[in-house]
């Protein structure tokens, strides 16, 4: 199995050369503090340095190894502890945190470019970072002063770690029937008691406190959604002058045995009147978490990129080493007994497949960065606006679409290896059951795609949805008369219209279908992916064709390559989605239960 590579190149392509990210940058002032493009490849180089040559290695044995639960206490795998202290000797925790407690302020366009290496390099690794990034969101965006000085400075360094509690043994995705209680005390804490479960490295021995945001309701909530609040709630309580004190009253139960991920532990965590603060408003918890939401979600659709990248680097390194049969055209390599099997036609396929996923979704990925870092720095109120709606809109899709493709791709490597692959030694099927866990946590995909077509497209009667619309119709006008494009440019406005239809279709239909949103969702969201990602593609197209021609490496005339490989054998798919969305939801909902 290939070693991973932080794929550098392709990074500082898309950030410097698809997107002009420095230029985004300076156009933010709050931004602009903090990096310019020497900073941000100074950045690129070290993440590299370090998820390739301390992360990656101890992914195997990560894996073998698992976490360790004893009495309530939670080992991380060999190695873990040693890696997470150089995470944050580097201060890598606080890489896009609010400077004012210690953060580095970096943009998420760029952020993004880390974590989808620390995800390649190490996934069960990567979540513990991942979790306490978001958890310090929440709290910087909706938590007191006090709160904020009191426990930013010590979670941006790393020093202290974050976990999210939100799961409950009999509420997952409708998270308005939690049970966890939160009574108040006099000094303005909260005693908080419950079950969270699925709490990811919600206990281990990596950093010297744990800082949990648990939702919870009050004794004289609402009922439903509109009756949670958040709580900061510490493994230590933390005193004044910012020493820990005593442990507070909580333990981790057990931890999950899992089919992938084996190297986070994956928690129950039991509350027993465990002291807590209030964080934002009463009864407005659902809404400070999904401040993090956004982030969170893109991260794991990031993680779908991450996995499927390694994937390919193996799988392209398995294909041109191993031989098998001869070419159809003839034999390529006559002195040997066969030719690599990179030579047959399926094997390219597949390859290609990955490829055309893998680097259009980064591309994706940092285009709903750029969204994100518009409408979180932004000084304009219109552009901040339409930055946010842009990012509600295309966050769903980028959780589910990105991690869909990333499963799809590493089983696609895995077969590349055929009965190697199936084999532990060579690591794929560890990507393909670390890869799994993407497509059901931080919402189920198909949670993410009753989002977006009922609540985003739907619900906003597809005012949301014309933001999209409207980026790819201005490229579309703009690149009109680009001799290098014009092969492109046809069939995107014909995937677009195409989109622009069932769109259209579907908000008439639920009007008086019920069934209309839910029947649609899954399909529309692989449409709308499938297209955003061959917008990528012609984006990607735009910025390599002038640099094809005198090129000697092959990188820019390999994205063309490939760009075209996507639109004539993956965009396609867009026409049968597109049918099979029209045909509404009738035989879908056909059936009784007892003939199922």
């Amino acid at each position: 199995m290939a070693d991973y590579q932080a794929p550098l190149r392709d990074m500082r392509f898309v950030l410097n050369e698809v997107f002009d990210a420095p230029a985004l940058w300076a156009s933010l002032p709050k931004v602009a503090e903090n990096v310019d493009p020497d900073t941000a490849d100074a950045i690129l180089e070290e993440a590299g340095k370090i998820t390739s040559g301390v992360l990656a290695p101890l992914n195997r044995e990560g894996d073998e190894q698992g976490t360790q639960w004893n009495n309530g206490e939670v080992t991380a795998p060999e190695g873990f502890k040693e890696a997470y202290q150089t995470i944050v000797e580097g201060g890598w925790n606080g890489l896009g945190g609010n400077p004012e407690f210690g953060g580095m302020g970096m943009p998420k366009t760029l952020v993004a470019q880390f974590e989808e290496m620390m995800q390649g390099a190490n996934m069960a690794f990567g979540l513990a970072p991942m979790l306490t990034a978001g958890a310090c969101l929440a709290l910087d965006a909706h938590g007191s002063q006090e709160l904020k000085e009191k426990y930013l400075p010590n979670m941006y360094s790393g020093v202290w770690s974050g976990a999210m509690d939100l799961t409950e043994p009999h509420a997952g995705t409708d998270l308005g029937i939690i049970r966890t209680k939160a009574e108040p005390n006099d000094d303005g804490s909260f005693n908080v008691t419950g079950t969270k479960i699925f709490i990811t490295w919600g206990e281990h021995d990596m950093a010297e406190n744990i800082i949990h945001l648990v939702l919870a309701k009050l004794p004289d909530a609402p009922k439903g959604p509109k009756g949670i609040s958040l709580f900061l709630v510490p493994k230590f309580m933390v005193n004044d002058d910012g020493s820990l004190g005593e442990r507070n009253s909580f333990s981790c139960g057990s931890i999950e045995k899992k089919m992938g991920i084996k190297g986070s532990a994956t928690c129950v965590m039991n509350f027993d009147g465990a002291k807590g603060w209030l964080v934002g408003e009463e009864n407005k918890g659902l809404a400070a978490m999904f401040t993090m939401m956004n982030y969170e979600r893109l991260g794991v659709g990031i993680q779908g990129i991450g996995a499927a990248e390694a994937s390919l680097q193996s799988a392209r390194e398995y294909a041109l080493d191993r031989t098998q049969s001869r070419a159809p055209t003839g034999a390529q390599q006559p002195e040997k007994a066969a030719d690599p099997i990179l030579v047959h036609p399926d094997v390219r396929r597949m390859l290609l497949t990955m490829k055309g996923y893998v680097e259009g979704g980064r591309a994706f990925s940092t285009y709903v960065a750029q969204w994100l870092d518009i409408s979180k720095y932004a000084e304009d109120d219109d552009r901040r606006k339409h930055a946010e709606g842009m990012v509600a809109l295309l966050t769903p899709v980028a959780k589910a679409f990105l991690t869909d493709r990333g499963l799809e791709a590493c089983i696609m490597g895995q077969q590349v290896f055929g009965g190697h692959g199936f084999i532990r030694e060579w690591g794929q099927e560890q990507l393909v059951r670390d890869c799994r866990i993407t497509q059901i946590y931080e919402g189920t995909n198909g949670i993410q795609a009753l989002d977006l077509m009922g609540r985003k497209v739907v619900g906003s009667q597809g005012k949301l949805y014309e933001l999209f619309a409207q980026d790819v119709a201005t490229f579309l006008e703009e690149n009109s008369g680009d001799e290098h494009l014009r092969p492109f440019l046809e069939p995107l406005a014909a995937a677009v219209e195409r989109l622009d239809d069932v769109t259209e279709h579907v908000i008439k239909q639920a009007g008086d279908n019920p069934n209309a949103v839910g029947a649609a969702s899954v399909d529309y969201l692989d449409l709308f992916g499938l297209t955003a990602v061959g917008y990528m593609w012609a984006k990607i197209v735009k910025a390599a064709a002038p640099k094809a021609a005198g090129d000697t490496s092959g990188f820019y005339s390999g994205k063309l390559k490939t760009a075209r490989f996507y639109f004539d054998r993956l965009l396609p798919k867009t026409v049968s989605l597109a049918e099979g969305i029209r045909s509404g939801s009738e035989s879908m909902m056909a059936l009784t239960a007892e003939e199922f």
